[in-house]
């Protein structure tokens, strides 16, 4: 099995995920994808509920995602979706694509499981053409200091074991500045009793 199986969460993730949009997460990937034009890549397109919410200016989306399972969910969800979407096998620390071929990239609770996130931001920055956009829907660390230290604890201890490698505890914001992108807008919205980053940046001219 690889670092990218993880077979029992996968399972898991698809059904609480689809139980999860009707309670305001499809709101949520909707105003994530408002908007967006041209080639689209998204990184760790997990199952696939994304694609549904793509609007008709996009005109191709290349979905990456590593794991067998969720790949498989979505490849099924591409045939149904409005605009063309080729379902692929990669990850975020390498994507399948040359230097400055895509219009946007769209992460969408991907960079709380990322390796590194350092390298995953670079891979995006790397696809985009100049001036592209980078559209993020990410969890983050708590602002409430008991929160958070909770949230370090049992990220540390359990959570990321038992959760593919999920990470409760990164200050995702700070890392996508810290990438080089500009972020335009960049909205806290809470979800599922954690704070969600739900914004747009852009890659440097």
């Amino acid at each position: 099995m690889s670092d990218h199986e993880h077979p029992v969460f996968a399972r898991l993730y698809e059904r609480f995920s689809t139980h999860e949009e009707s309670r305001g997460q499809a709101d949520n990937r909707r105003r994530l994808l408002a908007g967006l034009e041209g080639r689209v890549v998204e990184v760790g397109a997990g199952n696939g509920l994304n694609f549904a919410h793509y609007p008709a200016g996009v005109t191709e989306v290349v979905a990456v995602e590593p794991e067998p399972f969720l790949r498989e969910r979505a490849t099924g969800r591409a045939t149904s979706a409005p605009v063309p979407i080729a379902v692929v096998d990669g990850t975020a620390e390498r994507l399948p694509l040359g230097d400055g071929e895509i219009d946007a990239v769209v992460t969408s609770l991907v960079l709380c499981s990322v390796a590194d996130q350092a390298v995953a931001l670079a891979e995006a920055r790397r696809v985009l053409r100049p001036g592209g956009e980078l559209r993020f829907y990410e969890h983050v660390i708590s602002r409430r200091p008991v929160k958070a230290a909770f949230q370090r604890a049992f990220t540390a201890t359990v959570w990321k074991r038992i959760a593919g490698g999920c990470h409760m505890d990164r200050d995702t914001g700070a890392a996508i500045a810290a990438a080089g992108f500009a972020i335009e807008s960049c909205e806290r919205v809470p979800f599922q009793g954690l704070a969600h980053l739900l914004g747009t940046a852009r890659a440097p001219q």
